[in-house]
């Protein structure tokens, strides 16, 4: 009857506050020690199989026992993203206002697929992703007050896979379903995989997935003359060209497409337009930052994720699209048991026809509590501080003779490699790969790499929430240390 948790009840108001105290002291010596854990989990593959019993306890444990298991078995099987020396992929933010929020979803726990189940729920989130699509400076076409209008998806995979169907259940209503196998989607070889995977889902022909070439002298973004030649092509096959997503901020080296060029394009062919801005868009923000989205008005959707780099804990993936109808039209169903006469009138929004899913989570409250606990002055000098640790460290770079800069920064991602003496391309290769395992198995920092063409570079992106200055100062003696080490070798 250990400390009376044999008497746990389902959800007690007086076993919630002790509970819920001992929790949140525990995640904050989490976040006080989180330096102290290697950034990248350093365990092979099975070991927790090795420390838990096979099968779950017949009678309660206590909580102290439990957290005593997460400390000694789960956390070091744990990739610590907000570690400030955490530099892989792109981040994924946590803070206390979103974690707030996010106890607060938690907290009241409703399903609000559509806006009968929880009115506050809908109407927050139309709310909230209009003052977002304000500070972004979207056009008007995106607020909920026209018609279009935003919906928080979990990633930005989900937000593509939504607008790609609205797309093709747009055009096979014009063309007729047997058209399918004729619909061509169009994105750069620098799109996130995310396009493929959509168009799996939505059976577009792999074939019919075109990925066109990027090259080094326009920074990798998707060329418009490369896109016209690639529809001009199809079409005289005979086939529908039906989307394009461009990126703003692209994975491996942050290019950003020409929004501007390619929307025209669009338009002349009447292809649906998606932005993905899932990284960079909140950058966007800053004014300094805002021309990377000129062109945003030829769009017919746009998204960004603010559990990236917008301080908002995962998952919550703005969308914004200018005709709801599409949406909706692809993606409703209302069976007898959902009707209601709010839905049947047609004055509400019920954003399970936005959406893949039936239920979904409170994720409004938590970007709301970002913008207002920190405010927007906050969030922009958040922004600039992690660009302008992004370029201390491009410094640094760009001061050792032995490392060279492959791509040019435009956010807070350098991409860069070891050069040594012997530049044979494979060679050089090898040697930046055992380079990243060498730093990334020190425990001491965590980054990833990418291939540019034919290079195999290094990723070093600033995003984590704890990172100073001296976070960026001691990754790169690291990569110097590990460098001298390969050369003397």
């Amino acid at each position: 009857m250990e400390n009376g948790l044999l008497n746990l009840k389902a959800m007690d108001s007086e076993q919630l506050r002790e509970h819920g105290h001992k929790m949140v002291d525990f995640i904050a010596d989490y976040y006080k020690n989180i330096e102290n854990f290697p950034v990248l989990s350093q365990v092979e593959p099975g070991y927790l199989r090795k420390l838990l019993p096979d099968s779950a306890p017949v009678q309660p444990e206590s909580l102290e026992s439990v957290l005593e298991d997460v400390q000694t078995k789960i956390l070091p099987g744990v990739t610590h993203w907000q570690s400030p020396d955490y530099f892989a992929y792109f981040p994924s933010n946590s803070s206390v206002a979103g974690f707030l929020g996010e106890m607060l979803s938690g907290g009241i726990n409703m399903v609000g697929f559509s806006w009968i189940t929880s009115p506050a729920a809908t109407e927050l989130e139309m709310i909230v992703l209009d003052w977002l699509a304000n500070l972004l400076k979207l056009p008007s076409d995106f607020l909920s007050k026209g018609p279009g209008g935003g919906a928080i998806q979990g990633t930005a995979s989900e937000a593509l896979l939504v607008v790609l169907l609205a797309a093709r259940d747009k055009v096979l209503r014009e063309v007729g379903k047997d058209a399918l196998g004729r619909l061509v989607v169009y994105g750069s070889d620098q799109t996130h995989s995310s396009l493929l995977k959509a168009c799996q889902i939505a059976g577009i022909h792999p074939e019919n997935c075109r990925l066109l070439r990027t090259d080094t002298y326009n920074e990798y973004a998707l060329s418009p003359e490369s896109l016209t030649d690639a529809i001009s092509h199809d079409v005289a096959s005979g086939l529908i060209p039906l989307f394009l997503c461009a990126t703003i901020g692209t994975t491996s080296s942050t290019a950003v497409d020409p929004l501007l060029a390619l929307g025209k394009i669009t338009k002349r062919y009447g292809i649906w337009f998606h932005v993905d801005a899932a990284y960079a868009g909140s950058a966007c923000i800053c004014p300094e930052y805002r021309h990377h989205l000129n062109g945003v008005e030829e769009a017919d959707s746009f998204n960004m994720n603010c559990h990236k780099w917008f301080l908002t804990n995962f998952d919550c993936s703005a969308l914004w699209i200018k005709d709801r109808s599409a949406l909706i039209q692809a993606l409703s169903t209302t069976p007898e048991f959902l009707k209601n006469k709010a839905s049947q009138e047609g004055t509400v929004v019920d954003y399970k026809d936005w959406q893949i899913p039936l239920g979904r989570r409170f994720r409004s409250l938590k970007l709301w509590m970002v913008l207002r606990l920190y405010g927007v002055e906050n969030l922009q000098s958040y922004i600039r501080n992690h660009i302008n640790l992004a370029k201390k460290f491009e410094d640094l770079v760009a001061q050792d003779p032995r490392f060279e800069i492959v791509a040019t920064r435009t956010f807070s991602l350098v991409c860069f490699r070891l050069l040594p003496a012997n530049k044979n391309e494979e060679y050089v290769n090898k040697v930046n790969r055992e380079l990243l395992d060498a730093v990334n198995s020190s425990g001491k920092i965590f980054i990833s790499h990418t291939v540019l063409s034919g290079k195999y570079v290094l990723r070093f992106v600033v995003g984590a929430p704890l990172t100073e200055e001296r976070h960026v100062i001691g990754a790169w003696k690291l990569f110097q240390e590990a460098a001298s080490t390969f050369i003397e070798n």
